[in-house]
């Protein structure tokens, strides 16, 4: 006996998750906590007149945990999130947050201020401001 099942069609960002929930699993897979596993926080990077800047995602993090570091035009981010391994109310049924080290790096052009680069953590996001060199901000040409 055959039985009908109603068609719903997925959205393409159903779609997409489940894609990448299925990579996940198969190119990191999760083990026990003994095992570091890797993981990688979301980042948004703003470009304006006068710096670079960018916005990392890594809440439940301590400004102890995250290491900023600049060299040879390369703006590296790596840190390690841990697990809090107190289960209140029995087993776990479901874990979604990802937990273990992350690295994340950037080139920047030669145009930006090192010596200047500066950071904040507030409210689980880290705030890295690169600020441009004054020779390569746009500048006005007065007409004679």
């Amino acid at each position: 006996m055959n039985s009908l099942i109603r068609f719903a069609p997925r959205s393409a960002r159903t779609l997409q998750d489940e894609l990448d929930r299925l990579f996940d699993g198969v190119l990191s897979p999760r083990t026990d906590e003994s095992v570091a596993t890797m993981w990688t926080p979301r980042i948004d990077l703003a470009e304006s007149d006068e710096a670079y800047r960018l916005e990392v995602d890594v809440p439940g993090m301590s400004r102890e945990d995250i290491n900023i570091s600049f060299h040879d035009q390369m703006l590296s981010v790596s840190g390690e999130r841990k697990s809090d391994s107190k289960k209140e109310n029995g087993e776990y049924v479901r874990v979604e947050r990802q937990y273990g080290n992350f690295y994340r790096s950037f080139t920047l052009p030669k145009s930006v201020d090192a010596d200047k680069i500066a950071a904040q953590y507030e409210n689980g996001v880290l705030i890295i401001t690169v600020p441009k060199a004054e020779e390569s901000k746009p500048r006005r040409i007065d007409v004679k």
